[in-house]
């Protein structure tokens, strides 16, 4: 669907870069392609309709042309929308176009209050043929936003629903191949906690779901993203912090048919502190199309001294819709050099890290924690010498980047644990940017 929106790349939006200027005529402006009559026609009647108004392209999303192609009314073919805006009472203006007995008209103008188109999404509702719209807009500054949900199955704009958000989505939650809108918003007066609801479409009536809470502040919001629970089900991963010291993440499901938060129901989901000033969002870290969720263990340090700094290590469990949880990987994750290393399960618990400078020593206790023996140590190098540094004094390299070389030495109580160079190669990782980084 994303793809037919953006097809107009070849035929109009390569022209739309100038948003911000006053539309004359578009002819003048944007110089549509002349490949036939029909355009001829649809650059006259813009011309027409834009008069006095100037482009005004949604800020976020995936569609953020000022000239957007969808099929809206369901008849196969598709219509223009143009985003823009005036200066009369409700400025935001949506105009719409469609070929009718072989020729373009403005068909519907859709009007709204606000500062600037925000987002768009088309998605499909209901059964009935045609995408609904989406469009959120601000209404006066960053933090007030309004979204609305248009249908145009009766051949007009009508519309369906307008509520206020903080964050909004359009997600699949009950598989049933139809969308709904998911909306993060401010809770009521009085109370600090945020809010999340669902909202679909049944025989052409909006239902609206029960709310449920966010565990802190909408104002906290850090990242939200569209995952899988172990059990198969569509869940939305909601992070937020708390007195910038960690993150709480909230995941939203269908349970019984009712929108649900699966962590209420787990007493170890409530949250993980920082690790090292960055914190750690919910992702597929292994790969297998489930979400994990990070929880930091702190580990023993040697010498039972403990510092204001010890070393972390990060278990990723994978949640189900009924709050139960399933530990899946365990990594040392050193976010400020951009790598994680795979721990064994089984012997995660007994490993403590001594880091020193770029050096990072890995040690395992014995069952008493009386001892622990030297396993390895992971170097980071960014010297103009680092390759020949690489490969010295029995180091073999883990990983290459542009500016930095990552190896390593095994210990001889390595071998013990079945810890070898191809082991620890295939263990290192690369933290991919997004994986620590807020998106709000």
């Amino acid at each position: 669907m994303r793809n037919r929106i953006k097809l107009f790349a070849a035929m109009l939006v390569a022209a739309l870069m100038l948003t911000g200027c006053t539309m004359r005529t578009v002819g003048q402006m944007y110089q549509l392609p002349k490949r036939s009559e029909d355009y001829s026609n649809l650059q006259s009647v813009m011309d027409k309709a834009m008069s006095g108004l100037k482009f005004s392209a949604p800020i976020s999303g995936d569609n953020q042309q000022s000239v957007q192609m969808a099929d809206i009314d369901g008849d196969g073919e598709q219509e223009y929308l143009v985003f823009c805006k005036g200066s009369a009472e409700l400025p935001l203006r949506i105009l719409v176009f469609d070929r009718v007995n072989s020729t373009y008209t403005h068909i519907d103008t859709i009007e709204n209050n606000g500062a600037d188109f925000d987002q768009v999404e088309y998605i499909q509702m209901d059964d009935n043929p045609g995408f609904e719209v989406v469009v959120g807009h601000k209404i006066s500054d960053l933090l007030t936003r309004s979204v609305s949900v248009y249908t145009f199955a009766g051949g007009e704009s009508e519309r369906l629903i307008t509520t206020n958000y903080r964050k909004f989505l359009a997600v699949d939650m009950d598989g049933d191949r139809k969308s709904e809108l998911f909306v993060l918003h401010s809770g009521q007066l009085g109370s600090d906690l945020g809010v999340a609801e669902l909202y679909s479409l049944k025989d052409g009536i909006v239902e609206r779901s029960n709310e449920v809470s966010l565990s802190t502040s909408v104002d906290k919001l850090k990242r939200v993203l569209v995952g899988k629970l172990y059990d198969g089900k569509q869940a939305i991963f909601v992070a937020t912090s708390v007195e910038d010291t960690s993150l709480v993440t909230d995941v939203y499901t269908i349970a019984d048919r009712h929108l649900v938060n699966a962590v209420e129901a787990d007493p170890k989901g409530m949250g993980t502190q920082t690790l090292r000033n960055y914190y750690i969002y919910a992702d597929d870290i292994d790969n297998d199309g489930v979400t994990e969720l990070p929880r930091i263990i702190t580990t023993r340090p040697l010498g039972n001294v403990w510092t204001s700094e010890p070393s972390k290590l990060v278990l990723w469990y994978a949640m189900g819709s009924n709050g139960n949880t399933i530990d899946k990987l365990y990594t040392y994750y050193n976010a400020a050099g951009g790598w994680f290393l795979k721990i064994d399960s089984k012997l995660a618990p007994r490993i403590t890290v001594e880091v020193e400078s770029n050096t990072f020593a890995f040690y395992l206790w014995n069952a008493d924690y009386t001892n622990a023996e030297k396993l390895f140590t992971v170097f980071t190098l960014t010297g103009q010498n680092r390759g020949e540094q690489s490969l010295s004094d029995d180091k073999f390299v883990l990983l290459k980047t542009d500016t930095t070389i990552y190896s390593a030495t095994l210990e001889s109580a390595a071998e013990k644990y079945a810890i070898t160079q191809e082991s620890l190669i295939g263990s290192f990782t690369q933290i991919h940017q997004a994986w620590n980084s807020g998106e709000m």
